[in-house]
């Protein structure tokens, strides 16, 4: 037997529907950063990703998008990026050429992550091979380590075919060190009282002479991308603060500092003083920030607040009382959204569907860390 029909109680239930309907339906907690959806293919790198071609007609990030949009793996993408960077001498931050240790000995960082298969790998200190990245590469496919180091990674290294080379400075980066042994004190060493800072005012003071590129003081190159199927994946490769004591070792190929992967959430990796980057492992903060909801470029700019909070000695500070150095940060989203932050102005790369091209990073500061 048929109900009959209520007007009243249609009305009511129909105002009830739609005030339903107005709230979101119920779904699991997730953060935007990690919904899927049609990724848009990207490559971000630092600037000197859209830079540097090794004699070639393609720079780092549209070598690694052509590569990756032609159904390569993304890490292969990358680290083939980077090593025109790598073997390029005339950047001379990063493999061949690239500013040399105290002792005027070039050693080399790297690490690589793999967002799909969960790998990861890294080279530090490494003497005498000009592409590290491929050597990190390496230790993530051939061994169940993340990093390798010394003489240890070098002998890794050759067993793995790789040719080491006696002496991978040109005569660039050799005039560059001498010129630097002529300014500073020969003890490398911080006083622990004074903490002086003999070795960072020489190199300071080469910048501000026009002999070297401020940037290329701390040095890196990072690159990472994501592919129309969502998979992420990102390198950084340095020769590391120029004329650092022999065995240092800064961001670059510390998981989490100079580069972190998530393949549901994003990536980020930096340059420049990668110890004010290792005091807060900020790539991997600004991943965790992107997981719980932040856009990129607000994941990173809260990573460069905290390095500003956290610079406190004198020896840091310009007469501002700001850092008196540069970090940068190279942000992508799952998604496709690539962001480039910095303490002060800087720049950054970027390839897509519409190519290649430098853009301004977004800064949290003003003016210059250097006083004029």
């Amino acid at each position: 037997m048929r109900t009959p029909f209520d007007r009243r109680d249609f009305l009511t239930a129909a105002a009830a529907g739609l005030g339903a309907a107005a709230l979101p339906a119920a779904q699991p907690a997730q953060a935007p950063a990690v919904r899927r959806g049609g990724p848009s293919p990207v490559v971000i790198a630092s600037a000197n990703g859209n830079r540097f071609t090794h004699g070639g007609s393609l720079t780092c990030v549209a070598q690694a998008f052509a590569l990756m949009e032609k159904g390569g793996d993304v890490l292969e993408a990358l680290v083939a990026g980077v090593n025109i960077v790598e073997l390029d001498p005339l950047d001379d931050s990063v493999g061949y050429g690239g500013l040399p240790n105290a002792e005027g000995v070039v050693q080399l960082d790297s690490c690589c992550m793999h967002g799909p298969l969960k790998r990861a790998g890294g080279v530090a200190c490494l003497e005498g091979i000009r592409t590290p990245s491929r050597v990190a590469q390496a230790v993530m496919q051939h061994t169940d380590h993340h990093l390798l180091v010394g003489r240890d990674a070098q002998a890794f290294a050759r067993q793995m075919g790789f040719t080491v080379e006696a002496d991978l400075n040109t005569e660039h980066s050799r005039s560059r060190w001498r010129e630097w042994k002529r300014r500073v004190d020969p003890e490398h060493w911080l006083d622990p009282a004074k903490r002086s800072a003999a070795s960072l005012a020489a190199g300071l003071s080469m910048v501000r002479d026009g002999l070297l590129d401020g940037e290329h003081l701390y040095g890196t190159i990072n690159c990472n991308g994501v592919n129309a199927k969502g998979e992420v994946c990102g390198v950084t490769t340095t020769s590391g603060l120029a004329w650092k004591i022999p065995g240092r070792v800064g961001d670059s190929p510390i998981l989490g500092a100079g580069l972190y992967v998530d393949n549901a959430v994003g990536a980020a990796g930096s340059t420049g003083r990668g110890e004010a980057n290792l005091y807060g492992l900020s790539s991997f903060l600004i991943v965790e920030l992107m997981r719980r909801g932040l856009r990129p470029k607000d994941a990173g700019m809260e990573a460069l607040r905290r390095i500003k909070a956290n610079t406190v000695e004198k020896r840091l500070l310009n007469r501002r009382g700001l850092p008196n150095f540069n970090v940068a940060f190279y942000i992508l989203g799952a998604q496709g959204e690539p962001a480039g932050v910095s303490l002060y102005g800087s720049r950054y790369a970027v390839c897509d569907a519409q190519g290649p091209r430098t853009l301004p990073t977004e800064a949290l500061l003003e003016g210059k860390a250097l006083d004029d």
